[in-house]
């Protein structure tokens, strides 16, 4: 089943040092309109970008999908256009066995990077990025895996 959830109150202030009241307020990730390929992730708390600075988004946000599906994460096309902002990995891979992973629950971030000339600034609730759920083939030939994951970002090396 695919949907969104958030992640518990108790990992969003570890993650986040945000309070109840802010949680309460999360938005999930939603289409904009009937034929719209991304699902919109909204910006937590207002966020300033200097040109050059990376940083590191919490969404507060999990994905729960189907064993053969991957949640690709990308920036929003206006933010890229307008202000070259840049997702530091281009596209974020959320892979279905990341969902209510020992570490972080799931929790989704999002590293993005200033790549232009001007400072952006990001108002709490706006859309920063958007994922699209894909449906992924294997080899035919692929030998068995038997590791599973255990922990959340960069967990399986």
């Amino acid at each position: 089943m695919r949907k969104f959830e958030k992640i518990s109150l108790k990992q969003f202030i570890k993650d986040t040092g945000l309070t109840e009241k802010e949680y309460n307020e999360i938005t999930l990730p939603h289409r904009a309109t009937p034929q719209s390929a991304g699902y919109d992730f909204h910006i937590l708390e207002e966020l300033t970008l200097k040109p050059g600075e990376i940083k590191k988004v919490p969404t507060a946000i999990k994905a729960s999908m189907n064993s053969d599906e991957v949640l690709m994460i990308y920036i929003r096309s206006s933010l890229g256009f307008k202000y070259n902002m840049r997702m530091c990995n281009q596209a974020g891979i959320i892979d279905s066995d990341y969902y209510n992973n020992e570490d972080n629950e799931g929790h989704i971030f999002i590293a993005i990077q200033n790549e232009g000339q001007e400072t952006i600034n990001l108002k709490a609730n706006d859309r920063f990025a958007q994922g699209i759920f894909i449906k992924y083939l294997t080899t035919d030939d692929e030998e068995e895996i038997t590791s599973t994951r255990t922990g959340g970002i960069g967990s399986t090396n």
